[in-house]
């Protein structure tokens, strides 16, 4: 191909002579440039260059010829007026220079033999233009360097373009692949909501069908009982009648049955002779006990007129509760349909909205998720490999893993240093820490550390039952340094310090740290430890045996006991860890082993979730609490009824002290202080020993 090309190298047409009535802006070229462009191309088999004007190229198109023009001026030069015969060209004839017809032609064939059809067809179709390009650099030499500056600054271009267009490439194709997984799981989702929702309608048709065919039984039998009604009515006029005439014959038989009897008298009395007088009081008092016969009729006609007979009245009695219970049941039936509709209504109701949050959640996410960490990456750099990580993970949050990690990598820290700086002699620098210079590392281990910790809070307990103030922790620990260690006291109190600051997953190494930068108040400590010795002993003294061991409803009774106010979850949570100790058969908890601490000051799991509780109730606290503060600045008025509204049984005492701590000034001067923000508030409260002292008041 480069051989095809460099054979087809086009020649340089010759300039054009003669005299032009239009310039243009051409620049000039000596003769050497001119010699030049003729042995080129003589060398590429063009032929030789006719008569031109030296030193100048052919203007193109000539409209006119000889006239003489002035030149347009360049930067820098002045006017030069040229001239250009008219011999051998017409006036009124435009016509191409031949370098140019030459350039054109090449550049069409060399295109017409390119397959623009392929993927990278514009750079095929580049190539030919940019050989051409390096033709016409060539043959004009006096412009070379300016032409080769454009076309390097063009091609630096176009390589910066191609290389910004290949990594965007990778890119465009992760984020199609990404969108793509996001619709599946989105139409996946939309799918099985589909479904769900197409099962919840055929339900809804069901039950609908069968409300339908309830109430069509239910008309169906108060059609019935309509019509047993009417027959009922029916019949028992029947009776009424039938009766009436039964009546009116009985009455007429009776008098029949009379007459008959009196003439049968009659006759009696003249065959016999009976006395008159005698027939006569015999048919008065007969006619006597006949009206009182009426009377009983009648009072009985008036009482059961309406009397049905009771084999009747029962049947239809027994017809009516039976169609009633059904009824009932039926309406029943409809009641628990209705509810049941409606429920489900209800259901789908919160499905929808339920549909409708998970939408929003899975856009949120989808604009704001970022992956999870690899937490397991971390035991590739921590000593013990991957047990010793799994073993220090299991069970914990995120949160809960950094304060490992960041435990881990700072005792890492602190025992490849062997010099501490010191922290100077300044009013702000803790008394503890009050040191110039360089201090060794004593590279102390947890299980050191720890024996002083304990030591220090016992003499410092000691120490304060014999006083009336109670001295700072940072100032005593210093004075047992030095009255233990002597001359090396300040390298124990950075050792301990350090140890204590870079163990945030040791409760009790951690909180002393806190009080001794006087973050925290020394009297969350005492409360904690009053908290586990008040648990402790109401457990002793439900055991009566003292054999260490007690049941689980005795030891249930003795927590919820010493804890009144915590919730069933904390109950059962703590419950759960004390009946995993459980080894008896009897099924007994060993609650002293509850209460126990390994040399490095770990404590036991019943221990840490207890600690773990004590925290997350003062902050539920004080979260309450902010809440009823607002973000305005709060006066002492006001958190004095935010406090009481959040615990009602709070004293007075306490209270005080509570507001006093948060404005940090004297009791009694409450009055004097400037009002702070809610968070300041908090943040102070947060520092010190305060708990709920009874449940919520009930809005």
């Amino acid at each position: 191909m480069a051989t095809h090309r460099a054979e087809c190298l086009p020649p340089v047409p010759p300039p054009h002579t003669g005299r032009s009535s239009l310039h243009l802006s051409v620049p000039i070229i000596d003769q050497s440039t001119n010699a030049n462009m003729r042995a080129v191309f003589h060398h590429k088999g063009n032929p030789p260059l006719g008569e031109s004007w030296p030193g100048h190229v052919s203007t193109w198109p000539a409209y006119g010829a000889g006239q003489t023009i002035l030149q347009k001026r360049k930067p820098c030069t002045a006017p030069v007026l040229k001239y250009y015969r008219t011999a051998d060209y017409n006036a009124n004839v435009v016509s191409k220079p031949r370098y140019l017809e030459q350039l054109e032609s090449y550049l069409r064939k060399e295109l017409q033999s390119l397959e623009l059809t392929k993927v990278n067809a514009q750079e095929l179709k580049l190539q030919p233009y940019r050989e051409v390009f390096d033709y016409f650099i060539e043959d004009f030499k006096t412009y070379k360097p300016l032409l080769c500056a454009i076309k390097k600054e063009y091609e630096v271009t176009l390589a910066h373009q191609r290389e910004q267009i290949r990594a965007l490439e990778p890119l465009k194709a992760m984020l199609v692949s990404v969108s793509e997984r996001c619709d599946q799981k989105i139409q996946a989702m939309r799918d099985v909501e589909l479904l769900e929702i197409k099962t919840l309608k055929m339900e809804k048709l069901n039950l609908v069908k069968v409300i339908y065919q309830m109430k069509e039984e239910e008309s169906s039998l108060q059609a019935q009982v309509s019509k047993l009604q009417k027959e009922l009515a029916h019949e028992y006029l029947l009776y009424r009648n039938e009766c009436d005439a039964r009546k009116l014959l009985i009455a007429d038989i009776n008098e029949l049955k009379y007459q008959q009897e009196d003439i049968t008298l009659s006759k009696v009395h003249d065959e016999h002779g009976e006395d008159p007088v005698t027939l006569a009081l015999a048919l008065k008092m007969a006619r006597t006990d006949l009206m009182q016969t009426q009377i009983e009729l009648s009072t009985m006609k008036a009482d059961y007129g309406d009397v049905v007979p009771r084999r009747d009245f029962d049947n239809q009695q027994k017809k009516l509760d039976e169609l009633l219970q059904k009824i009932d049941l039926m309406q029943k039936d409809f009641c628990q349909l209705q509810k049941e509709h409606n429920s489900l209504l209800e259901v789908n109701n919160q499905v929808l909205l339920q549909r409708d949050a998970l939408y929003a959640e899975v856009d949120q996410l989808q604009r704001s998720r970022t992956p999870r960490p690899m937490w397991d990456k971390c035991a590739d750099v921590l000593p013990g490999g991957f047990e010793r990580w799994s073993s220090l993970s299991e069970g914990r949050t995120s949160d809960q893993m950094v304060d490992v990690l960041l435990t881990e990598l700072g005792t890492r820290e602190l025992q490849e240093k062997e010099f501490f700086n010191g922290a100077g002699r300044e009013d702000n620098v803790p008394v503890h820490l009050r040191h110039e210079g360089p201090i060794k590392n004593l590279k102390l281990s947890t299980k050191d550390v720890y024996g002083v910790l304990r030591e220090v809070w016992k003499e410092k307990t000691t120490s304060d039952q014999q006083k009336a103030k109670p001295s700072l922790l940072s100032e005593f620990f210093l004075t047992y340094l030095q009255k233990r260690f002597g001359d090396s006291a300040i390298e124990w109190s950075y050792g301990v310090h350090e140890t204590c600051k870079v163990h945030i997953t040791n409760d009790r190494m951690y909180l002393f740290y806190n009080i001794l930068m006087g973050q925290v108040d020394e009297e969350v400590y005492h409360a904690l430890i009053h908290a586990y010795s008040h648990l402790l002993s109401e457990l002793v003294n439900a055991d009566g045996a003292n054999s260490g061991l007690l049941s689980r409803e005795q030891f249930s009774l003795q927590l919820r006991n010493a804890f009144p106010l915590k919730s069933a979850d904390e109950f059962r949570e703590l419950l759960g860890i004390a009946e995993s100790q459980i080894k008896t058969d009897d099924d007994s908890i060993p609650y002293k082993s509850l209460f126990t601490e390994d040399e490095e000051g770990t404590p036991s799991s019943f221990l840490a979730a207890l600690t773990n509780q004590f925290a997350e109730e003062k902050r539920e606290y004080l979260k309450e609490l902010g809440n009823k503060l607002g973000n305005k600045e709060v006066r002492p008025e006001d958190l004095k009824m935010a406090l009481l509204a959040v615990d009602p049984a709070i004293d007075a005492q306490t209270l005080e002290s509570y507001i006093s701590q948060a404005f940090q000034v004297p009791n009694g001067q409450l009055e004097q202080a400037e009002p702070i923000a809610p968070k300041m508030a908090l943040q102070r409260l947060y520092a010190r020993n305060v708990r709920k002292t009874g449940a919520a008041a009930i809005a």
